[in-house]
């Protein structure tokens, strides 16, 4: 028996085929490209695709445990119910699975809400599943470090609140942990859900002046303005995904997203080592 990966050429994906490397791992990885993967020959790509029937069988030949990870798109609640319904005909007994943090409540939220519907397929279903539920990632502030560095301004409306940001490498490593007990349990095991966060809960000022000490001038909060953020997504994305961006965003200004009592612990415990921190990644990556 072995592990299928889905997901494995994103951000968290390919930190995770590392962390299955690294562990010895029998797994393979489902691609709608496997020329384009990059992987070494040492990992078993397979091309396929979750509206693909026949490629969804035969990626499944074999497979114990699976990896889940759907991208945010317009038919994403089609390809969980589809993958989810092949990998149990096929024989997959264990499922890993990326939701998000607050999956369960902010439910206005289009991709947050077929999270928690696929969340509750996995509990239906009967597979012995691990749910993941990361917050924002640390590691989108690569898209926004031009705006910081050029024009001064942290862009993001991440409001007030505070987000406890997570690095992609703590989750694709708390995956691959879980993945591994999956694979190796000799039954039938419960269903856990895990908040992924960071050691780090910001708001919009404190995230504008991690920037600040770093790159050693002022930064300021461009504010809680989740329509410009809308108007500006929607210049290199569809506007009903800028728009679910928008929706996201007034999650973060009127919730935030808040780790609960021993989610921190919990994880550190799990990894045997601290979590990343926001401003190790930021001094990094200003300094690429």
């Amino acid at each position: 028996m072995t592990i299928l990966v889905t997901g494995a050429t994103g951000r968290v994906g390919r930190h995770l085929v590392n962390q299955l490397i690294h562990r010895g791992a029998d797994f393979r990885v489902l691609t709608r490209d496997p020329a384009k993967a990059g992987f070494g020959e040492n990992v078993e790509v397979v091309k396929g695709d979750m509206l693909d029937i026949d490629s969804l069988r035969a990626a499944f030949k074999g497979i114990k445990t699976l990896f889940l990870l759907n991208a945010v798109a317009a038919d994403e609640y089609t390809q969980t119910i589809i993958t989810l319904n092949i990998a149990r005909e096929c024989g997959v007994e264990h499922v890993v699975y990326l939701s998000v943090f607050g999956a369960d409540v902010a439910v206005n939220v289009p991709h947050f809400a077929v999270k928690y519907g696929a969340e509750r397929m996995l509990k239906e279903m009967g597979f012995s599943a691990t749910i993941l539920r990361p917050t924002y990632f640390i590691d989108n502030e690569v898209m926004i470090k031009d705006v910081v560095i050029n024009h001064g301004v942290y862009p993001m409306p991440i409001g007030g609140i505070g987000l406890a940001m997570v690095d992609t490498r703590d989750i694709a490593e708390v995956a691959a942990i879980e993945l591994m007990r999956h694979e190796s349990a000799s039954g039938k095991l419960s269903v856990e859900t895990i908040n992924l966060v960071g050691p780090d809960t910001l708001t919009g000022n404190e995230a504008a002046a991690v920037w600040s000490e770093i790159v050693g001038r002022e930064i300021i909060y461009g504010g809680d303005n989740p329509a410009a953020f809308e108007a500006s997504m929607a210049e290199f994305m569809p506007k009903w995904m800028a728009y679910e961006m928008r929706l996201m965003a007034e999650r973060y200004v009127s919730h935030g997203m808040l780790p609960q009592e021993g989610d921190r612990e919990r994880l550190v415990t799990l990894l045997g080592r601290p979590l990343h921190t926001y401003r190790d990644f930021v001094m990094a990556l200003s300094a690429q």
